[in-house]
């Protein structure tokens, strides 16, 4: 149900961000979309710095910087090999056509940032296999409601493409669920620490696009999310 509820949220604040966005002015949508940028710059970089930085005594010390830099580059290499932003914008393009908005230039790049935004964090796999398991969905619920309040923001400003996020959190979510007895030993303490780091970094990522336009090709990077969770059994 968890996921369901979500899916739900979120076509919900699609719809209210898009009903409200179209009686606003071109200039209050973009300081919108500016403070939803500046928003998600610090959301990443507070998830970053939790599994960055350390409190020993007095003093406050770095760590996992190297092991960041590592994963970062190892995705953005198997990220542009496979060009996944490349797919994710035909996934766009396919919805767009499908949904009878093939008018609306900015309907891509609504559904992109909204996806990487709603998708990426340790609330996903986690929410999804505590799901899937023991039928506890408190934590998709929480994320729900996060969700709807993100995406309503982002319709207001972005439009209607930020409601079809909804379509890879449903296949993401729903199968991380249906799958969750054979990722839950996958979800050390470790591991979520990786995940929670490295995804918090593309969320930072986020907030650049939503700012200066899609300078970063998030997509390009989701590999490290991989290599994070595989580092914490390697090493």
């Amino acid at each position: 149900m968890g996921t369901l509820i979500n899916i739900a949220a979120i076509i919900a604040g699609g719809l209210l961000g898009r009903f409200f966005g179209k009686r606003i002015s071109e200039q209050f949508r973009d300081t919108l979309s500016k403070a939803c940028g500046v928003s998600t710059l610090f959301l990443g970089i507070t998830g970053a710095l939790e599994g960055m930085l350390s409190v020993s005594g007095n003093g406050v010390s770095s760590q996992n910087g190297m092991f960041l830099v590592i994963c970062m580059v190892l995705g953005a290499v198997v990220g542009e090999l496979l060009d996944i932003e490349k797919r994710f914008e035909d996934i766009g393009t396919w919805l767009r056509e499908k949904s009878g908005n093939s008018g609306d230039a900015g309907f891509v790049d609504a559904f992109i940032t909204a996806t990487f935004t709603v998708c990426i964090g340790a609330m996903t796999i986690v929410g999804s296999v505590k799901d899937g398991i023991y039928g506890d969905s408190s934590i998709l619920m929480t994320k729900s409601i996060l969700d709807f309040i993100i995406v309503m923001v982002l319709s207001g400003s972005m439009g209607i493409g930020c409601m079809f996020s909804a379509v890879p959190v449903g296949v993401i979510q729903g199968l991380l669920t249906l799958g969750a007895r054979a990722v839950e030993p996958l979800l050390t303490e470790k591991a979520l620490g990786n995940l929670s780091m490295v995804g918090s970094v593309l969320i930072f990522c986020v907030g650049i696009n939503l700012i200066w336009e899609r300078k970063v090709r998030v997509a390009n990077y989701l590999p490290a999310l991989v290599f994070a969770v595989a580092a914490a059994y390697i090493l």
